[in-house]
């Protein structure tokens, strides 16, 4: 089964979906070992769980909308599940999202951390076949003895 198998209704929205494996994958996750999923109860999963989604997404736009924005801010869905009365999701949803632009900064600090070297590509490419040189002679070295 590919991940890219998907399961919709047949209207505009075709193309909105979540792949099958993955959703296989989550559930066997969450179940029990001695329970299985019946693959007519995988796919009505799918089908919640887009339609939640479709949700959620709508009221976010309606919300980033009213406060005249374009582009739809973490802020806005979170706004979206307290106007839908799905503030018990809001704990989880705010956690990942503190998770989330954690790992963005630290991605942001590595990638400037190669920009603030102050070295050429071309210096940077030679320093790194130097420390592999270096490597694979120690690796040698360590062979001989």
């Amino acid at each position: 089964m590919s991940d890219r198998e998907t399961i919709g209704n047949t209207g505009a929205d075709d193309d909105l979906s979540l792949p099958k494996a993955t959703v296989t994958k989550l559930i066997t996750e969450m179940l029990p070992p001695d329970i299985n999923c019946a693959k007519d109860t995988r796919d009505l999963l799918i089908d919640c769980c887009v339609e939640f989604i479709h949700l959620i997404a709508s009221e976010a736009n309606d919300i980033c909308e009213k406060d005249a924005k374009k582009t739809i801010a973490a802020e806005h869905v979170i706004d979206a599940l307290k106007h839908l009365g799905f503030e018990n999701y809001l704990a989880d949803v705010e956690e990942v999202l503190k998770e989330h632009k954690k790992l963005q900064k630290d991605r942001d600090k590595k990638s400037s951390r190669l920009e603030n070297s102050g070295m050429t590509e071309e210096e940077l490419l030679r320093q790194q076949e130097l420390l592999f040189a270096q490597s694979r002679l120690k690796y040698q070295a360590q062979q001989q003895n």
